[in-house]
């Protein structure tokens, strides 16, 4: 069986070395690909002398490292993990024949700290909100969403349309997982902090952003029914809040005084019904965009 572990990397020359070599023990028959991604240090070379297969990416985000990893590499399962020695690489096999024995196109490491330091300020709870927003609108099927430590089967690399460039990638993986009802299997490992002189390319605030923007997006393409409905919902009921006063004063006295009230109305209740039968169309075009998606994962052997 062909096993391919995937590091994608950007200035981990401090960490990269012990990552090849304990990956390396753990699988040893596997291929160890580094992705570099325009360090500006020695990660490359290091990565190299250690018996990696060393690539480049110019395109600057986790997410455009993964793309071009899947797109190169060939292989029967894939072991993605970060190079920054914050993972234990003694539960590969157990994640592995996970795997295997259970068809899973996706096995997810949850993460177990063993330090005070492993994860930094706010990261925890941002961890928690994103996850949890992501398992209420497509499913409660994954758990700790953004860790970095995961096995892919063929069918699923070959069949995931990466699409984001940078940290959101993993939101997008796990999406993509719960859209097509793929086979899930999860596993506890010990998360440690980085060694000193390391330091995380990941902005809390920043990325976090980015990624609760994702999932908005995500949500209109893969949900648009939900999104739309629930915009057309709050649009009607303002309608609503603002045309029953006005017709029960016709209904009194005859007149009508707020013709100005009586427009915006009208108008809030017509755009949310145009946002209702919008979300229709658009979710009839989703339906037919996942059974494409479902059908080239079929076809991959």
């Amino acid at each position: 069986m062909n096993i391919a572990i995937l590091i994608p990397c950007y200035n981990e020359a401090i960490t990269i070395e012990k990552v090849i070599n304990d990956f390396r023990q753990a699988i040893p028959n596997s291929t160890i690909y580094v992705y570099d991604n325009n360090s500006i240090d020695n990660t490359s070379v290091i990565a190299t002398n250690a018996g990696a297969i060393v690539k480049k990416e110019n395109i600057q985000g986790k997410g455009a490292v993964v793309r071009k990893m899947f797109v190169d590499i060939d292989a029967d399962y894939y072991i993605m993990v970060d190079g920054d020695d914050t993972y234990d690489a003694e539960i590969a096999p157990q994640m592995l024949n996970l795997a295997i024995q259970n068809d899973y196109d996706l096995v997810n490491a949850i993460r177990k700290e063993t330090e005070d330091n492993a994860y930094r300020s706010g990261h925890r709870l941002g961890n928690k909100v994103i996850t949890g927003a992501v398992r209420l609108l497509f499913g409660n099927r994954i758990q700790d969403m953004l860790s970095g430590y995961k096995i892919f089967s063929k069918r699923f690399v070959k069949s995931f349309p990466a699409m984001e460039k940078g940290f959101a990638i993993e939101t997008e993986i796990a999406i993509h997982a719960l859209q097509l009802n793929s086979a899930i299997g999860h596993i506890n490992t010990s998360y440690r902090g980085r060694p000193e002189g390391s330091t995380s390319k990941l902005n809390t605030y920043k990325d976090g952003l980015r990624i609760l923007i994702l999932i908005i997006k995500l949500c209109k393409h893969e949900r648009p029914l939900l999104l739309f409905g629930s915009i057309s919902l709050m649009l009607i009921l303002v309608s609503l809040i603002l045309f029953i006063p006005i017709l029960v004063n016709y209904y009194n006295t005859g007149l009508v005084p707020r013709f100005p009230t009586l427009i915006t109305a009208v108008g809030t209740g017509i755009v949310g019904i145009i946002c209702f039968f919008s979300g229709l169309i658009l979710n009839t075009i989703s339906k037919g965009i996942k059974e494409l998606k479902y059908l080239c994962y079929l076809n991959v052997k």
